[in-house]
Order: structure tokens, then sequence, then C-alpha cells
């Protein structure tokens, strides 16, 4: 890109590239320095004064929308037929290329603006290879953090995972309520259909406690045919025992597997966690388990709260 003036700083030709950014603009006939803001060198006020900085570097910007900001350098012609000033973007190619609608063919083939487009691009290439790298990375980080607190089996927390929510939900001095459920005679299905029919039952156990609470509640196969729920929020022993009479009518339902038909119950042990409580978590864990035994001595297939065991002693 560049402009040829006269001695007197008026503009006589215009190169297209710079017609292309002005096009609504006849720039011939008007004074460079009406046209272009001179940011450096600072001191130099007119046209005299600029040819005497002739092959020093200029940093300018046009005065009128869009600012755009140039390089460039002048050069006196000779036998007095005024300057020639080469400009370029510099580092503001980008930026050139995208307010101008510029293309490869409005730069000379000696232009380093073509070659900085093209680093710009790679860069950009590069940097939308490593977002996309570090975005999958952490998916698969996510993905594997989330396998390790999963029961494979039946989709649900396992007992690491309940650890962890468990504790964080003490930290916080959350209100709570804390369910322990055992499966009544489900070693029976195991010992006389099989570890399939045992494994499909558990499954579809899974599905009926996911229906039976809410989404936030937290729901753990803690061992064989054990399970924990975290029931935040909750301590009204009336909405505990809906939950819990649920769960139990909707697992006592027989499962249909092949050509036979399973048959379980569950016991429920249920610990009331309020605010300032301070039994730490072995404590609360011990609760519910002393409620659930409880549960099994009554005959099972039935709910007991901890706090009814202290009502009885």
């Amino acid at each position: 890109m560049h402009l040829r003036l006269t001695h007197t700083g008026h503009i006589v030709h215009v190169a297209p590239t710079l017609k292309k950014m002005r096009a609504d603009i006849d720039l011939i006939g008007k004074r460079f320095l009406e046209v272009f803001r001179l940011d450096r060198p600072r001191s130099v006020k007119s046209m005299g004064e600029l040819t005497q900085r002739a092959r020093s570097k200029l940093h300018l910007e046009l005065r009128d929308e869009p600012f755009t900001a140039l390089k460039g350098v002048l050069v006196q012609l000779p036998d007095g037929q005024g300057a020639l000033v080469n400009l370029s973007f510099g580092i503001s190619v980008v930026e050139g290329v995208q307010d101008y609608g510029l293309n490869s063919a409005d730069f000379a083939a000696t232009d380093l603006a073509i070659e900085m487009l093209y680093l710009v691009e790679a860069k950009s290439a590069a940097m939308d290879a490593s977002r996309n790298l570090n975005h999958r990375l952490q998916g698969a980080k996510l993905a594997a953090e989330e396998q390790a607190a999963t029961d494979t089996l039946t989709g649900l927390k396992n007992r690491r995972a309940a650890d962890h929510i468990l504790a964080a939900a003490l930290a916080e001095d959350s209100e709570f309520s804390l369910m322990n459920l055992d499966l009544d005679f489900f070693k029976s299905v195991n010992d006389t259909q099989g570890h399939a029919a045992g494994d499909y039952v558990l499954q579809e156990v899974a599905k009926v406690m996911r229906a039976e609470t809410r989404k936030g509640d937290m729901i753990a196969r803690v061992g064989g045919d054990e399970f924990m729920f975290l029931i935040d929020g909750l301590t009204k022993k009336e909405k505990l025992l809906e939950i819990a009479n649920r769960l139990i009518r909707g697992i006592e339902k027989p499962i249909a597997f092949e050509q036979t038909q399973c048959h379980i119950s569950a016991s429920i042990g249920i610990a009331m966690r309020s605010r300032g409580d301070s039994e730490g978590l072995d404590a609360l864990m011990l609760c519910s388990d002393r409620a659930l035994y409880a549960s099994k001595s009554k005959g099972r297939a039935c709910a007991t709260f901890f706090e009814e065991l202290d009502e009885e002693t």
C-alpha cells in the first residue's frame, strides 16, 4: 500500500488497496497530515518536518472511522518530485483484513502481510486444536472420575462416592436423613436362579430406587445387596416413612427373569440429622445400621427409625 505526495504534502496518487479502504472518500488533493494522524515521531507537525525524517519508521492512524493503525516509511523522490509513503498494517493485519474485506490480491507479492496472515491462521488453528484437546482431556477426566464413583452394575453411586458425599454433607452441617436398605431374600435368588438373575434383579431394584426418590437424593450400592440413601433436607418422619414404604412396595413386586419370577423384599433403617448435631459419620452410620437390624428383627419388609429405638429403651 502506498501514496505519492507533492513536496507540499498533497496526495497525488493512491494505491488500489488504500482506495478500497476509503472507497467513499476521494483522497486525491487532500493533505497527507489531514488524512493521517502521525503518532510517532511525535515532534513532527508539518510536511517539511516529515520529509526531514525520511526513511524513519512512522506510526500513523487514519483520522476517520475505522481508525486503522498503520506503519509506514517516507522516501523522498529525486528532483523535488515529492515523496512516496509505503504503508502496512503491521500486527494489525488481521483487523485490517476483516474491517475492509481484503484478500491476498490486495497486497503486493513482496508484502509480509500474507506471511503474517498465514502465521496468525496457523496459530489460531493450533490454539483451536489445543482447546479441543483440553476439552477432550477434561471430558475424559470427568468420565473417569464419574466411573470411579459409580457402581458398574446398577449405575448408582458406589461406597467410595457415598462416603465422600456424606462427609461433605457433615462438613457443611447439612440437615438430612440417612437410610440403609438391605434386600431380603436376595441370596435365595442368587442360589436358586443363578447370578445372572441376581444381577438383573439388582438392576431392576435400582430403577425402583430412582423412581421412588427425588432427583437430588443420593443412592449408593455399598455392598452386594446393601444400599444407602442420603435424603437431603428432609427429617420429617411422615415423609421419610412414605419414601421407605414406596421403596419396599416397589421392590416387592415380582421381577420376571426368563421363565421365572424373582421375589424379594427390603428392610430399612433410618437415622435423621439436624443442623448443629455433633455426631460424626461413623456414629451416624452406626445409628442407621442399628435401625436396619431392628427392622430385620421385626420380620423384615419394614422401616425403623433410630430415634424409635431410643424411645423403646
